[in-house]
């Protein structure tokens, strides 16, 4: 599913159910971060590194251990930047040369609807409103799942630019029917090659009982 949203430049690896999920595969390090967590965690953490390794070998980089760094973004290899996301049954990988673009994000959540209460906690009330008229003009689709989805997209290509949190109300997200959507910030945004960024550019899809969002950031 992420591959469809990202362009030809960024190489994406995806697992469902549990593949590739056994934490015996992790290396030292790696498995010393999760060595308290539950049996779940330890395999979601081990499956996704499994994608990104993959991924690494198809962009000719040897595969290495992928620790993370601050806020728990990973810290990716010399010369390339991405993105990783799992849910239960998928997890995924998306990563590309430096030099081709700036950031990415990517995330995937099971395609059903928010908790109550958290969107209210999410949104800010244009979006809310937006997400209301687009549930009375596409009923199939998780319109308060697919936003929450977005906002985990821009947190994702917005942290490596500028190492702050971004609050889910600092980023106006607009979703479009078509499978697009765009981030405006509300915040000052990142300078990328001396030019400061205040939208973002998103794609979205559904299916397969998910719903993923991708961001990409391009340098010029």
């Amino acid at each position: 599913m992420i591959e469809e949203l990202l362009p030809d430049s960024v190489v994406t690896v995806a697992a469902y159910g549990e593949e590739d999920a056994s934490p015996a595969d992790l290396y030292p390090e790696e498995a010393a971060v999760v060595a308290q967590a539950v049996d779940k965690r330890r395999r979601e953490f081990a499956a996704v590194r499994s994608c990104a390794r993959r991924a690494m070998e198809k962009l000719g980089v040897p595969p290495q251990p992928l620790l993370p760094g601050e806020r728990g973004a990973p810290r990716w290899p010399d010369g390339l930047t991405g993105s990783m996301t799992h849910c239960d049954g998928y997890c995924a990988a998306a990563l590309v040369r430096a030099e081709d673009l700036a950031s990415l994000g990517i995330d995937a959540e099971p395609d059903e609807r928010l908790p109550d209460g958290v969107l209210p906690a999410v949104s800010l009330p244009g979006e809310a409103q937006r997400i209301d008229r687009l549930a009375g003009e596409r009923p199939e689709i998780r319109w308060d799942r697919l936003l929450f989805s977005a906002k985990e997209s821009v947190y994702k290509a917005w942290f490596p630019l500028t190492g702050k949190w971004l609050d889910f109300t600092e980023a106006d997200i607009d979703l479009r029917p078509g499978g697009t959507f765009t981030a405006t910030l509300l915040v000052p945004g990142p300078l990328v090659r001396g030019r400061r960024l205040d939208v973002f550019e998103g794609r979205w899809t559904a299916g397969r009982g998910l719903v993923a969002t991708a961001v990409t950031v391009p340098h010029a």
